[in-house]
Parts: structure tokens; C-alpha cells; sequence
């Protein structure tokens, strides 16, 4: 009878670790899929450099808080350097290039684009930890990506070409995903939460400066609102919402866990509609959904690929099969 209640209890653990950490997953995933819309809302009176900056800065002071209430170990050596990625990546490059992007673009139309965030964060990891996945994987990240920049250069009024604003989202899409990958790797060593509020202290001194910049060549002004946006940005976006998405990760699989992401593009463009009151054009959808399939299936694709088969010995056992999930 015992061994029965063990066996059902071992059942049961592994089930409610996954529903927990796709809890966890689908709040910080919840959380980013208002920035896209909410940095929409800010940059109607304040400037992009301003956005971009100041949303890091609010975060690092709550960054270095945590690092410091805690008390956290020092990265050390070439952890810096890599911790350096992160902050180009995550800290700097996503929040000013999108910041600048969507002072013209669309609320729905960044999301569309941003939605090849997951595929290509999945194509970095994989050269960035020198992983060899099938076929299919590149087929679908390269798919996704041409479907991103024809939607891109469809929206011009007309003529197909791609805007400014464009470029500057795929560049944001660039550099996240590399901050991302590298960040993933980091987290094994230092932890998750830590990882990205190192990045944040990092990028501090630099990112004030540039907050002085615009502060004195534009000085903030908004509405509540508009000021209640760039707080979420600096706040949950750029600080909170890592917590619950790291800490989802963490709890696991993250193979299942990372896949919730593919949802916030989706949220996004649902927020750019009722908080926006923008338009959802039949592109944008279809555009979407495919750029969201695609990403699916190779992230799906990375993750559920298996090691070839090594020869057995004709007087080997059989080997136990073990279920693996990957980052």
C-alpha cells in the first residue's frame, strides 16, 4: 500500500511543479506583453531616449536593492564580460531601439515583428552553445523571419519596402535575443533574477547619462497616464517581470515554460486593441499567427530533439529512458 501512495505522490509532485511553473511563466510573460503597448502610450510626449534609459534606471535602483538587501556574491572575472552581453542586449539595445521604433510604428505592428523574439532567441542559444537540431528547426526560424519582414515591408503605404522604424525593431529583436541566450547561460552560474539585476548595475552608469542628455534636451512632460506607462516600463517590465519569468523557468521544464512566451505577442496586439483603440488589419493577423506558428514549431523543434543513437554492445543491457528538457 505504501509503495502505491509513493508511486501516486511521484505522479502528482512532477504534475504540480509544471502547472506552477507555467503559472509563474504565464504572469511574467503577462507582464512584458503590456510593454510594447505601453511604450506606445509614453513616447506621445516623451522622448524615446528619455523612455529608454530612464525605464533602465528605475530599474536599476530596485536592482541594486535587491543585490544589496540579499546579499549577493560579486560575478567574477570573464562573468563580467558576459554579464557586459546582457546589459548591450537587454538593457540597452531592446528598450532604446523599440523606444525609437514605436514614436512611428504601431502598438500591433512592433508586436508582430517582436513575435520573432522566440525563434530568435532558440537560433542564438543554439550557436551559441554549438547545437547541431534538425532541418526543420532552421526551415521554420528562416520561414518565420520572412514572413516578419514582408509583413515589415508591406505596411509602407503601399510600396514594399521597409521603413526606418522596421530596422530598428528587427535590430531590437537582434539584440535581445543575444542578450537573452547569453543571459540563459549566465543564470546556470549565478542565478536568474541575479543575472539580469547584475546587467542592470552594470548598464547603470551609462544609462543615467544618458537620462541627463534627455532630460536636458527635452525635458519630460505627460499626462497620468503617460507617466503611469514609463513607471510600468521601469518597474515591471524592465524589473518584476523577470522575477515571474525566471522564477517559471527555474521551477520548470523549461522546455514547456519557454514556449508560454510565443502567447505575449499574441497579448500584445490584444492590448494595442483595447488600450490603443488601434485597428487590427487582416495582415496583422495572419501575420502574426504565422510568425507565432513558425516560432512554435522551432522552438519546439530545438527542444524536443533527441541525441543520436550511440551502437550497443550485443551483451550491453538496455539503457533506462529518461526524459529530458533543455534550455
Amino acid at each position: 500500500m505504501s509503495n502505491h501512495n509513493s508511486a501516486i505522490q511521484q505522479m502528482i509532485t512532477p504534475l504540480s511543479r509544471t502547472r506552477a511553473g507555467l503559472a509563474w511563466g504565464l504572469l511574467g510573460v503577462a507582464a512584458f506583453s503590456f510593454t510594447v503597448p505601453f511604450t506606445r502610450v509614453a513616447v506621445e510626449s516623451m522622448s524615446p531616449l528619455f523612455i529608454g534609459s530612464g525605464r533602465a534606471v528605475i530599474a536599476a535602483m530596485l536592482a541594486a536593492a535587491a543585490l544589496a538587501i540579499t546579499r549577493q556574491h560579486l560575478p567574477r572575472g570573464i562573468q563580467w564580460l558576459r554579464l557586459a552581453v546582457v546589459a548591450v542586449g537587454v538593457v540597452i539595445g531592446f528598450p532604446l531601439l523599440t523606444s525609437f521604433a514605436l514614436t512611428t510604428a504601431s502598438a500591433s505592428h512592433g508586436a508582430v515583428v517582436i513575435a520573432l523574439l522566440p525563434a530568435a532567441t532558440a537560433v542564438t542559444a543554439v550557436i551559441r552553445g554549438n547545437e547541431r537540431p534538425p532541418l526543420r528547426f532552421w526551415i521554420m526560424a528562416s520561414v518565420g523571419a520572412l514572413v516578419a519582414v514582408v509583413f515589415a515591408s508591406l505596411q509602407g503605404g503601399g510600396t514594399i519596402r521597409l521603413h526606418w522604424s522596421d530596422l530598428l525593431l528587427f535590430g531590437a529583436v537582434a539584440a535581445a535575443a543575444i542578450g537573452y541566450a547569453e543571459g540563459g547561460l549566465l543564470a546556470r552560474e549565478i542565478g536568474s533574477w541575479q543575472t539580469v539585476s547584475w546587467a542592470l548595475v552594470l548598464a547603470a552608469p551609462l544609462m543615467i547619462a544618458l537620462m541627463i542628455i534627455a532630460i536636458v534636451e527635452r525635458p519630460p512632460t505627460g499626462t497620468p497616464t503617460q507617466w503611469a506607462a514609463f513607471a510600468y516600463l521601469g518597474v515591471v517590465s524592465m524589473f518584476l517581470g523577470f522575477f515571474a519569468w525566471y522564477r517559471g523557468l527555474s521551477i520548470g521544464p523549461v522546455a514547456k515554460v519557454s514556449q508560454v512566451q510565443l502567447t505575449q505577442p499574441v497579448l500584445s496586439i490584444l492590448w494595442a486593441a483595447l488600450i490603443l483603440r488601434e485597428q487590427l488589419t487582416w495582415q496583422s493577423i495572419l501575420a502574426g499567427i504565422a510568425v507565432i506558428l513558425c516560432a512554435g514549431i522551432a522552438v519546439r523543434t530545438r527542444h524536443s530533439r533527441t541525441p543520436p543513437a550511440r551502437p550497443k554492445d550485443a551483451n550491453s543491457e538496455p539503457e533506462p529512458v529518461t526524459q529530458r528538457s533543455g534550455q
